[in-house]
């Protein structure tokens, strides 16, 4: 919940003051914004523009969660198992939905493999492939951002001030690449339901 207030405080208030030529706060939001995009057009091509708004939410969502862990006192929401479940089901049900509106009965495709004589071996496997991803989202960005408070707060311990300082760094870097790679694999989700079958 306190993630959710941080983005839409900092949308509202940035709302009423956007400008042709972007200074500060929205620079910042127009770069790494503009970024995803041309990650995920390149890697799917103009459909992908449809999905960026998921796609850019839930960046900055899983960001602002992961960032959360470097304000002491606080733990990230992303280090509790059940709010990654909750997204990691949110990304399984949203790609379907996605391959089931392009392209409807013939989305069944998908998982039947590129020859219709492998298709009683592929479906199996394919299912028990797309069921397995909420849970390889849930437990990857789980041991990342716990592993990592959990680093942090043992230098804290041992070093209070010189070991933590450059620690942050370090793992605000590490809590920005999780947040990219969940990012990254919900895109990569969503262009296989996108992308015709073979």
């Amino acid at each position: 919940w306190v993630a959710m207030a941080i983005l839409f405080i900092s949308g509202f208030a940035l709302r009423g003051r956007m400008k042709m030529v972007p200074t500060g706060f929205q620079n910042v939001l127009e770069v790494v914004i503009g970024g995803l995009e041309d990650f995920a057009v390149g890697m799917s091509g103009e459909k992908a523009r449809k999905v960026m708004p998921i796609l850019a939410g839930i960046f900055l969502f899983v960001l602002v969660q992961n960032l959360l862990g470097l304000v002491p006192g606080c733990d990230a929401p992303t280090a509790n198992i059940n709010t990654n479940a909750a997204m990691a089901v949110f990304v399984f049900l949203y790609y379907n939905f996605v391959g089931l509106r392009a392209w409807g009965p013939g989305y069944i495709k998908h998982f039947m493999g590129p020859m219709l004589p492998l298709a009683p071996l592929m479906l199996p496997i394919e299912l028990i492939s797309h069921v397995a991803r909420p849970l390889s989202l849930t437990l990857r960005l789980f041991g990342n951002i716990r592993g990592e408070e959990i680093v942090l707060l043992l230098f804290f311990i041992m070093a209070p001030i010189g070991a933590t300082l450059p620690a942050y760094f370090l793992f605000f870097i590490a809590k920005v690449l999780q947040a990219f790679i969940f990012y990254m694999l919900t895109a990569i989700y969503l262009q296989g339901a996108m992308e015709h079958a073979h």
